[in-house]
């Protein structure tokens, strides 16, 4: 039985183990040359859709995520020497900006940081029975969407986590 990549816990944070006629080969991960953190692999295709670069300076190579708020790195290759940072890139990446409310989160249908900090209970379940609805439809494309080439269901459920935890620990101290 195959698990629902998106309805994992750890969704949002590595791709989906889609059946494949070819073996996959194990990426390796590299530090981000940068601030040294490990990247995550994602898929060329990734890189060439989100940047905003002539292709012609986007190599074919196996490329990393750097995940890291406060570093400008968003893209580079596992030696280093091709980067790409959040200048180079056609949209705003969630991980770089994660409290600026006009920063989506996700980026097939478009919800905001802001629409789930701001959203009510009911607001916030909407938001996840739409994302659902497309992941179910087959209406997502976060391989070439989402900066970090995978689904965003893990990041949204984590924020609206935070949201949460976070209004709770207002009103008790309140």
């Amino acid at each position: 039985m195959t698990e629902d990549c998106c309805a994992s816990p750890g969704a949002g944070s590595s791709v989906c183990d889609l059946p494949s006629p070819e073996p996959r080969h194990k990426r390796e991960i590299a530090p981000c040359p940068q601030c040294g953190q490990s990247g995550k692999p994602v898929e060329g295709q990734t890189v060439r859709a989100m940047v905003s670069v002539s292709l012609r300076s986007v190599p074919q190579d196996s490329y990393l995520f750097c995940r890291t708020r406060d570093c400008p790195v968003v893209y580079f290759n596992r030696d280093g020497r091709i980067t790409f940072l959040t200048a180079d890139l056609r949209e705003r990446v969630y991980q770089k900006e994660p409290e600026s409310t006009d920063v989506s989160i996700c980026y097939c249908f478009r919800h905001t940081v802001g629409q789930l900090v701001n959203a009510s209970r009911e607001e916030r379940d909407s938001i996840l029975a739409d994302i659902n609805a497309g992941i179910k439809a087959q209406e997502c494309a976060c391989d070439l969407r989402n900066p970090q080439g995978s689904c965003c269901l893990g990041n949204v459920t984590a924020r609206i986590k935070l949201e949460v935890s976070s209004r709770v620990t207002q009103q008790s101290q309140g």
